[in-house]
């Protein structure tokens, strides 16, 4: 009866001893799926952290060559002034090239500016040219 008895407490030790080795082998598994995961986690990581520096980057250089245009035009409203001050015939010139590019006729170019027919039909002709 005793050897009976021990020879089921064996089994059961064995049986217990494979199912820890079938748990083990299943959280050995379930690990390595871990450390693949996160593998992956930190290559996307990776990737969007060098695309945010791309655009950190390329926002900066806008933000730059912004700055760098507003110092540029900043003072062309003043120049403008000092020009038509200069010489105030020249303001009628200035307005018509600017007519003649948003497509006014000769004809309109002598009203709004005052300018002869020749004077207009040549700032008319000078825009096809350049255009």
């Amino acid at each position: 009866m005793q050897y009976g008895l021990l020879a089921i407490a064996i089994l059961l030790i064995l049986l217990l001893v494979g199912i820890c080795f079938v748990l083990l082998r299943k959280i050995r598994n379930i690990h390595d799926e871990l450390d693949a995961l996160e593998q992956s986690i930190e290559q996307q990581a990776k990737s969007l952290s060098r695309r945010l520096d791309n655009y950190l980057t390329g926002s900066i250089q806008m933000g730059e060559e912004l700055h760098n245009l507003r110092q540029q035009v900043a003072p062309l409203p003043e120049k403008l002034m000092q020009m038509e001050q200069r010489d105030p015939s020249s303001l009628s010139f200035i307005e018509a090239a600017r007519l003649v590019s948003l497509g006014a006729t000769t004809e309109d170019l002598q009203q709004a500016c005052g300018l002869s027919h020749a004077e207009a039909e040549l700032l008319k002709r000078m825009h096809q040219k350049n255009c």
